[in-house]
């Protein structure tokens, strides 16, 4: 998003506006390429590959990541926000609103740990060894053949989350899509994306089948102990022993800052709140050094993140330069 070009910018998925954060923080390293208005740097990884600072591989990741199976595609009920369009920094994306087909080479880069378990622009739990992708423009949910053309190893995934706004970067895959690709440890790789259509869908399901059919045909068959049959009595003690399921407590709501006046810098507009709270507690993760309070306040249906008050413009206009070298983009002014 571009605070200062759009107040009214819409973003839309918390791990989208964290990635970029972390992207835009990369430590002094090979410049690979432009984003942000400056060259994101890549620091190299104690395994000999490369990642983004503070982002990685888990420390103990599957030992079959090399076999975990590619995205299922099937036809799915599309988001009904995720695929609104959106502003970053000054750029606006309009994804796709139907299976459209598309075809494109670019640099792919894969997101780890970092953001393992957090929200996607979906709503769903991101999962780093999962065949999972994000994309600035693919409809959400909908999957995508992703191919490295350095070495023609291929993978379908699931799009589910919003990413990359470099430029020149065409797609984020999952750690997991990215070691089945054969480009985890470097980082990145030219890659081919094209989205998988309705009419592929047969042929794929049944490749699916034919690749378990050879998988269990080659499998060594382990003889089994025998199984003591069940009683009504046992099924009764086991089912008493089961733990009940904890229904599902709601999250608590997000309390709003009182409305005061005073000069402020905004630094992003969400029409979800959820959202603009989670942006605010990824900007603290981002900014260690940022001591001022960053206000959640609402009007006319947007959430805005606001820094301050301040005393003066000046002083306003001194975080905002301050901001600008860290995030790669200057705060607006704004005084209510």
């Amino acid at each position: 998003m571009n605070p200062g070009t759009s107040p009214e910018a819409r973003v839309c998925g918390t791990q989208a506006a964290a990635r970029l954060l972390a992207l835009c923080l990369l430590g002094a390293a090979v410049a690979l390429m432009a984003g942000c208005g400056s060259a994101p740097k890549r620091v190299a990884a104690e395994r000999g590959g490369g990642y983004y600072q503070d982002d990685g591989p888990g420390e103990h990741p599957p030992a079959n990541l090399d076999q975990i199976a590619d995205a299922e595609p099937k036809i799915e009920p599309l988001h009904r926000f995720a695929n609104n369009p959106y502003t970053v920094f000054g750029r606006q994306y309009v994804p796709y609103k139907t299976l459209t087909p598309y075809k494109q080479r670019g640099i792919g880069s894969w997101y780890g740990r970092k953001f393992h378990g957090q929200r996607t622009s979906g709503g769903e739990s991101y999962d780093m060894y999962g065949m999972s992708a994000a994309h600035p423009t693919l409809p959400i949910p909908s999957y995508a053949r992703v191919t490295n053309l350095a070495n023609g190893k291929s993978a379908i995934v699931r799009i589910n989350d919003r990413g990359p706004f470099h430029s020149g970067r065409l797609v984020d895959l999952s750690y997991a899509a990215a070691y089945k690709l054969g480009y985890a440890g470097a980082g990145s790789a030219r890659v081919e994306v094209e989205a998988i259509m309705r009419e592929d869908l047969p042929m794929i399901a049944a490749q699916r089948r034919r690749t378990q059919a050879i998988t269990s045909a080659a499998a060594p068959v382990v003889p089994r102990a025998p199984v003591a049959s069940a009683t009504p009595a046992s099924v009764a003690l086991l089912a008493a022993a089961a733990p009940e399921p904890e229904a599902a407590q709601p999250a608590p709501p997000i309390p709003l800052d009182t409305e005061a006046s005073g000069i402020y810098l905004q630094l992003g507009a969400f029409s979800a709140r959820d959202n603009a709270e989670n942006f605010r507690v990824r900007l603290y993760q981002q900014l260690a050094w940022l001591n001022d309070p960053i206000q959640i306040h609402a009007r006319n249906g947007m959430y805005r993140l606001h820094l301050g008050p301040y005393h003066d413009r000046v002083a306003a206009g001194g975080m905002a330069e301050k901001l600008r070298d860290a995030l790669q983009f200057k705060p607006v002014v704004v005084v209510r």
